[in-house]
This record gives C-alpha cells, structure tokens and sequence, in this order.
C-alpha cells in the first residue's frame, strides 16, 4: 500500500505543479493559447467542467459535485480492493496513477469549478480540438494498467510443512 500512496502523491504534485507553471505562472489562463512545438505541443487552455472530452459537461454545481463525489468513491474502492495480498507491483502503481490523477482533477474542481486542461497534441494533417493534463493522462494509463496487471489477488503462499 506505501507504493500505492508514493506514486499517488507524486501524480498528483505533478500534475498541480504542471498547472501551477502554465496556468497561472506563464498566463495560459489569460492568453489562452501558447505555441511550444507547434503542432506536435502546443499549450492551449480548457476550462473542463465534464468529464474526458468534456462528456457530461454542464455549469451547474450539481455537476460538478457529482463529479467529485463520484472520483473520491473510486478512487476510495480502488485503494480498498489493492490493498488487498497479492497484486503485482505494476497493479499497485497503476492504481496510484489512478487515484493521483483523479485527485488532481478533484482539487481543480474545487478550486476553479473545473478541471485546468492545458495540453494539446496534434500532428501535420490532424489537429485535435481536446486538450488534456498531466492527471488526464495518469487516470488513463492507470486504468489501462489496472486491466492489464491485475486479476484475482493469489493469496501469498503458506511455507509447507515439512514431515519427517
């Protein structure tokens, strides 16, 4: 469970400091648009007030409250199902991508009223119209991993009686 905790609290200072920086430090918030390495990066400011791709999207507080209380309960059953004897190491850190970059997004949602998207990627050819953040990418890979490193727990092994 350490583990689990080490890598939700390094997720989640990444990805307020991330915001911190380019959000409020660099003005993207004001500017609203910043070319890094145009197309490929380029830091272009969303007020996010859904979920992925801004489904369930609405001004209300009710929304948004739902939202947070909806991150806070699976975030709260993912801890309690991997603390649980025999995931892997890699299921562990996956969670804690999990629950990081879902609490990042909370505490956006209770400071601003939405979650602060400020990355954009897109190549020659293709522009995406979505942006995202470090705890966007964090909840995704962690849910991936969550599919790919876990199953049942194995209980850990009994040592074997030796008989005479």
């Amino acid at each position: 469970m350490p583990q689990v905790v080490l890598v939700a609290a390094i997720v989640f200072a990444l990805d307020q400091i991330s915001k911190l920086i380019v959000v409020h430090a660099m003005g993207l918030a004001t500017v609203g648009r910043i070319e890094v390495w145009p197309p490929f990066l380029t830091f272009q400011m969303a007020w996010n007030q859904g979920m992925n791709f801004g489904l369930f999207a609405g001004d209300g507080s009710v929304t948004k409250w739902v939202l947070i209380v909806l991150s806070v309960a699976i975030s709260a059953w993912v801890l309690w199902w991997i603390r649980k004897p025999g995931h892997t190491r890699l299921a562990r850190i996956s969670a804690g991508l999990l629950v990081g970059g879902a609490m990042g997004n909370v505490i956006d949602r209770i400071l601003y009223g939405a979650v602060a998207d400020f990355l954009n990627m897109s190549v020659h050819g293709f522009e995406n119209p979505y942006s995202f953040n470090v705890a966007d990418i964090s909840i995704f890979a962690g849910a991936i991993g969550l599919v790919l490193f876990t199953g049942d727990p194995k209980p850990p092994k009994k040592a074997r009686r030796k008989t005479a």
